[in-house]
């Protein structure tokens, strides 16, 4: 893809954005997650390993070399693993109390999705041989 490399790029500034925003309300104790504050609960912060590895990755996409790109497709799988997690974890019921998710919840998963998929698809010139 001609354009894969500005998409992960993209689609890790999006993951940025959305680890400000909510993720889950829990009613029953008042407390809104977001990515990186989860006070009053056991998650701590969800979305600091995702962000990690999404800074690693985005420099990997922007590296033309083709070991990069290798390197780029475990970093993103791994962010994508990271991000079903968080999604199960977060979204969970427990103790019959079900938390309201949110619309960051789903952005974040997306994301993280796109990002795998940007780096299965690298814009990589490939050399000819004679």
């Amino acid at each position: 893809m001609r354009y894969s490399k500005w998409i992960g790029v993209l689609a890790f500034v999006v993951l940025l954005a959305v680890s400000y925003m909510p993720w889950v309300y829990i009613e029953s104790k008042g407390i809104t997650v977001t990515g990186l504050n989860a006070a009053g609960t056991n998650f701590g912060k969800p979305a600091l390993l995702s962000l990690v590895l999404g800074v690693v990755a985005t420099i990997l996409f922007i590296i033309p070399y083709t070991t990069a790109k290798r390197a780029n497709l475990f970093f993103c799988a791994l962010n994508l693993a990271w991000a079903i997690r968080n999604f199960i974890v977060l979204s969970t019921c427990r103790q019959g109390d079900c938390p309201q998710k949110e619309t960051a919840l789903y952005l974040m998963l997306a994301a993280s999705i796109i990002m795998l998929a940007a780096a299965l698809f690298p814009d990589v010139e490939l050399k000819s041989e004679p």
